[in-house]
């Protein structure tokens, strides 16, 4: 009915909300997770553009059955295009599944109404389930094989093989969700506070480069002070140099006139019979 209603461009009359009156979630750590799993995951998948990460939206999988709907707190669906969307109609998304759902327990969360998602998600084809109790710190996990979900154990140190995350405790058995470049899941604040962290860096950096900057141009002023000194010592000493020759060429010139009448001297007291040797 789907196919067929699409294919002949015949609109949907039925009404499919785009909200189902629930709250995000019922208290604020339950919140700060979801929040952390879903702008974690997009950020992993930041570069496929195929990879549609989304937090309690909600999930119509059937046409023309708005009954039949469900939020999960984050999911991730593999090829389907980012973008907004008010709900993700199955059906308008190439009857791709959800692959990945996490859910994050609160005290609302009541066990009958988790073993009904269980088994929702497990029908409708969902291929790894997650959920998180973040009062206890404790975390299951299924995988479907055979068409069934089976229960992963141990979860610690278990890698999606969808999302390619290790699930791992540290020593106060908090869950840390690791990426597959090594580093962490971090909420709203860790992730202020490393970019306020990197701004202060970037800062640092520009004033040592300001630093460097400006101790280089006073070197190079220096420098520059340092050959113009240099320059007008060698034009002084130049002008010096040049003096002392024009004296030295001038007192070789008084001597060769001086030579010269000496010479035309004793030249005429030769011609009177008179050695100048003998005249003093």
């Amino acid at each position: 009915m789907a196919a067929a209603a699409l294919a002949t461009g015949v609109p949907d009359p039925v009404e499919y909300p785009d909200s189902d009156g629930e709250p995000i979630a019922e208290n604020t750590q339950q919140f700060d997770w979801i929040m952390m799993l879903k702008g974690e995951l997009d950020d992993l998948f930041r570069q496929d553009p195929n990879v549609f990460v989304a937090g309690d939206l909600l999930w119509y999988p059937e046409f023309g059955n708005p009954a039949n709907r469900i939020a999960p707190d984050t999911m991730v669906i593999f090829g389907r295009p980012k973008g907004h969307r008010g709900s993700y109609k199955q059906w308008l998304e190439g009857g791709i599944c959800p692959q990945v759902v996490f859910e994050v327990l609160s005290p609302g969360n009541r066990p009958g109404a988790m073993t009904e998602k269980f088994r929702r998600y497990e029908s409708l084809g969902v291929e790894e389930y997650y959920i998180y109790d973040p009062e206890d710190f404790s975390l299951q996990g299924f995988i479907r094989e055979a068409n069934v979900f089976r229960g992963i154990n141990p979860m610690d140190g278990w890698i999606s093989p969808r999302l390619g995350i290790t699930f791992v405790h540290d020593g106060a058995s908090k869950l840390r969700i690791r990426k597959p470049d090594g580093t962490f899941f971090r909420d709203y604040l860790e992730v202020t506070a490393e970019a306020v962290a990197a701004k202060e860096r970037v800062l640092e950096v520009e004033d040592e480069l300001e630093e460097e900057r400006q101790a280089s141009e006073r070197k190079l002023r220096a420098e520059r002070r340092k050959t113009e000194k240099e320059r007008q010592a060698a034009d002084i000493a130049k002008e010096q140099a040049d003096k002392a020759k024009e004296q030295a060429d001038k007192a070789k010139k008084q001597a060769d006139i001086e030579r010269q009448r000496a010479d035309l001297l004793a030249a005429k007291l030769r011609e009177l019979g008179i050695n100048p040797d003998d005249v003093k």
